[in-house]
């Protein structure tokens, strides 16, 4: 017997696009949805039982055996990663401490199971072989050929050569799972055991085929759709996360995506015994309204697409529903904790000076009172933030003795074309360790609890990095990212790129992973702090010879 179950799908890195688990109208039987709105086939797929089944004496179990992955990727293929290769981004996203350097020159093998993968289990492994390996038929291709025997999962990457395809068909006929990107039509994908034959180019899975029952022919082509849309949305977070939900649908459940169970009729009780009135005041205004049938139609995992609907939509009937069904009440039963990898060292020194307390709030505060605000975002690592243009940052110490404060504003282009701006209060404290800080913020009724970490400064505080782990605990999402910031929103002359390349590392992050901020036509942003506010205590700060428009 399967186990119905309702998919709410975080992506790895989801800073903001958290409302989407319970504003879909597939979450509860709100009879409001138009009648031409079909419901996302995201938000209904059967898994097998043990999926929905954690065991409570865990710790007396035996250890789990590994999930052994490998990756082929096309020698040389260039991915639409601002062109990096396929290979560079496969190996930035499992990063290796080690490679074994192979007889053919240019080609590595990794011998240590993904870094990344393993910030979410330690039993996860991942191998990457480029196909000039198996072109050559030496020692790495019988490598190569002993993994894929061991393999639970094999992921092809841009692999066109017909001696590599016919190599591949051969060698992973056992192989249970395999899922081809910007490959080969004829290689074949399947899924449990079950073949998906690719159809329409573009498309990276068509028909299921075989022996399956109805459930599973669904259960397959959900899956499916999810991967197929996370692998279009081309981040390298993207693609963990394809690998994570295989895993979890096919092998064994995934700690981090135990929210995609929903609670059925405890979730609808929770909602009209404790929230009816809010419920009601949504259904009724039309903004509200509006911002839940947005919701419906974007894919759970689409963040772009889920922040862009709250942040057209908002009011305070949208905020005082998601505060009653998800802060107060938890309606949806779900849980997260800030994550803690990868640990991101704080700056140590600013101006040969180790830093303090004082001077860290003052690196924040930045060029506020010379300009009016602090720093505008050039880039960053969160796609559903960084789509809004125009974005700027306001550090200030507040009235109240030791009290801190961040308002980010930014521009939203509304679904209905309007232009209007959108602004953020959060209130911050010092961490443990001067450069540190915790960051917490109601948004649209969910709390977010954040932990910044200062990366770098320039001494002439011409850019900056900012790294962050949160987590909005209610809405059981949490993230991880960093914003590079400068005073006029442009990236640094290439005289410092080599050091905002090194800030990045830092941070486990390459620069073809950022998101460019549109700081263009940035017209009346509703700049301005608090009267009574302070803002430096120990930095002076001069005026560029340039001044930022």
């Amino acid at each position: 017997m399967s186990v119905q179950v309702q998919v709410h799908l975080p992506t790895p890195v989801q800073r903001i696009g958290f409302l989407r688990n319970a504003f879909s109208l597939t979450s509860f039987p709100i009879p409001i949805r138009h009648v031409e709105t079909s419901p996302s086939p995201l938000t209904h797929f059967r898994l097998r039982p043990s999926t929905a089944v954690f065991s409570a004496v865990k710790a007396e179990q035996p250890p789990e055996p590994p999930v052994r992955m490998v990756a082929i990727v096309g020698h040389g293929a260039v991915s639409p990663l601002k062109s990096a290769s396929w290979e560079e981004v496969m190996l930035h996203t499992v990063k290796y401490p080690f490679m074994l350097h192979s007889p053919i020159v240019g080609v590595f093998i990794p011998t240590l199971a993904a870094k990344r993968l393993k910030w979410v289990d330690e039993v996860y492994e991942l191998l990457v072989f480029t196909d000039e390996c198996i072109q050559s038929n030496g020692q790495l291709a019988m490598r190569l050929q002993r993994e894929l025997l061991k393999a639970d999962i094999l992921v092809i990457v841009a692999v066109t050569n017909k001696e590599s395809v016919e190599w591949i068909k051969m060698n992973s006929k056992a192989i249970e799972n395999v899922i081809c990107f910007d490959s080969s039509l004829d290689l074949k994908n399947k899924l449990g055991g079950y073949d998906v034959h690719s159809e329409v180019r573009g498309n990276i899975f068509g028909k299921i085929l075989g022996n399956s029952q109805s459930d599973k022919t669904k259960e397959s082509n959900e899956v499916v759709q999810t991967i197929s849309e996370a692998w279009n949305r081309r981040s390298s977070d993207d693609i963990r996360f394809c690998l994570l939900l295989i895993i979890n649908a096919y092998i064994r459940p995934v700690p981090v995506l135990k929210n995609l169970r929903a609670k059925g009729f405890s979730t609808l009780n929770c909602m009209l015994r404790n929230c009816g009135r809010q419920v009601l005041n949504c259904l009724l205004d039309p903004n509200c309204r509006k911002a839940l049938q947005c919701l419906n139609e974007c894919s759970p995992v689409d963040q772009v697409c889920n922040y862009r609907c709250i942040a057209s939509y908002e009011s305070a009937n949208l905020e005082a529903f998601s505060l009653c069904v998800l802060q107060k009440n938890n309606c949806l039963e779900l849980e997260a904790e800030v994550p803690d990898k990868p640990y991101v060292l704080p700056l140590a020194k600013f101006r040969g000076q180790h830093l303090s307390y004082e001077m860290a709030e003052d690196l924040f505060v930045g060029w506020l009172g010379s300009l009016q605000w602090s720093w505008r975002v050039i880039a960053g690592q969160n796609p559903a933030y960084d789509q809004f243009p125009c974005q700027y940052q306001l550090f200030y110490r507040g009235k109240a003795k030791g009290s801190f404060w961040y308002e980010p504003i930014f521009q939203v282009k509304t679904l209905e074309g309007q232009l209007v701006w959108r602004r953020r209060k959060y209130r911050v404290k010092r961490g443990k360790i001067p450069g540190t800080f915790y960051f917490s913020v109601l948004d649209n009724g969910v709390v977010s609890n954040e932990f910044w970490t200062i990366v770098d400064v320039a001494n002439d505080l011409s850019w900056g990095l900012f790294h962050y782990h949160g987590a909005a605990r209610a809405a059981g999402q949490s993230y991880t990212g960093a914003v590079l910031v400068s005073p006029d929103g442009a990236f640094p002359n290439d005289t410092e790129k080599t050091k905002v390349v090194a800030a990045l590392e830092k941070c486990e992050i390459k620069e073809w992973e950022l998101y460019n901020v549109d700081n263009c036509s940035c017209i009346d942003p509703p700049l301005g702090i608090p009267e009574g506010s302070s803002l430096h205590t120990i930095l002076q700060i001069e005026n560029p010879n340039w001044m930022p428009a």
